[in-house]
């Protein structure tokens, strides 16, 4: 049997009517319900599954991802490992110390009423020294005069001291003979400094054999510095006197009272390139000039 509807058949309320066109508030309820339904749904399976007692999977989060990527792992670390690099850093911070505190020695000696009444020898471990003196300028003057130098030593006599330094202890502990009896010879001191030692020591006379060496070399080359400080002043004040304070210099030299000639180069090269010394001294000058660096007393 077919039945054949007419539109004027139907009712007015069952007619189709023309398709309304959708509007933002009709796209926003259509969102929300399908997401109330949505959300109803998955609500009520993972409920439904957790009564039952199985296992419900996560939706694993962007940590775990990464510590499933890369898993940790634990190394063992043991006693004897952290004692070694403990040891390796204590040595590199000796060496940092070592490297940014260089040793140095340093001889002064305090003699009243002589010349000079106070100087001072400060050398590095790389040859690099300072001269410092203050007194008369000579002993039966009453002009009186304060005097400093840098200066470089020798290789050979730089070693040799630094090694005789090591010899005396680094001057630690008793160095003074305790000789009362003894002439007073001035007030002398030795000091040591590097990254972890600052010792020193005083005395007037020492029976230990490396601390007479030191003091001997250093009061060599406390008089040779000595003529670069009459020198100076002779040469700038009294030309006359270079002749006589040019030959004392020379003899004591050849005698091996003196050290570290090469110091006082500066000072001689100025009188034998000044045209107003007479010949002979200038003559006396060059001669001291080629004397062998590091000259010292042997005895």
């Amino acid at each position: 049997m077919h039945f054949r509807w007419q539109l004027a058949d139907c009712p007015q309320s069952a007619q189709v009517l023309p398709a309304r066109k959708k509007t933002r508030d009709d796209n926003s309820k259509e969102r929300g319900s399908a997401t109330t339904a949505l959300s109803f749904w998955h609500n009520s399976y993972v409920a439904s599954r957790e009564s039952a007692g199985k296992f419900v999977p996560r939706r694993m989060t962007t940590n775990r991802k990464r510590r499933s990527m890369f898993p940790q792992r634990l190394i063992p670390v043991s006693l004897a490992s952290l004692t070694v690099f403990a040891a390796l850093f204590a040595v590199s911070a000796a060496v940092s110390a070592s490297a940014a505190d260089p040793a140095s020695i340093t001889f002064s000696l305090d003699f009243p009423n002589s010349s000079p009444e106070h100087y001072s020898i400060a050398v590095d471990s790389d040859g690099r020294a300072h001269y410092e003196s203050s007194g008369k300028i000579v002993p039966d003057s009453d002009d009186r005069d304060t005097y400093q130098t840098d200066f470089t030593f020798s290789d050979a006599t730089r070693a040799k001291i630094f090694d005789l330094a090591t010899q005396a202890h680094y001057f630690a502990g008793k160095v003074d003979s305790g000789n009362k009896k003894l002439a007073f010879t001035g007030a002398k001191k030795l000091v040591y400094k590097d990254g972890q030692r600052d010792t020193s020591a005083s005395y007037n006379y020492s029976s230990q054999p490396a601390v007479q060496q030191l003091t001997m070399l250093f009061q060599s080359v406390g008089a040779t510095l000595e003529f670069s400080r009459r020198l100076a002043y002779f040469h700038r004040y009294q030309k006359l006197a270079l002749d006589d304070e040019l030959k004392r210099m020379e003899d004591q030299a050849r005698r091996g009272d003196l050290a570290e000639i090469q110091a006082v180069k500066p000072v001689l090269q100025e009188i034998y390139d000044d045209s107003s010394v007479i010949n002979v001294v200038r003559a006396r000058a060059r001669r001291i000039m080629d004397l062998p660096p590091g000259t010292s007393s042997t005895r």
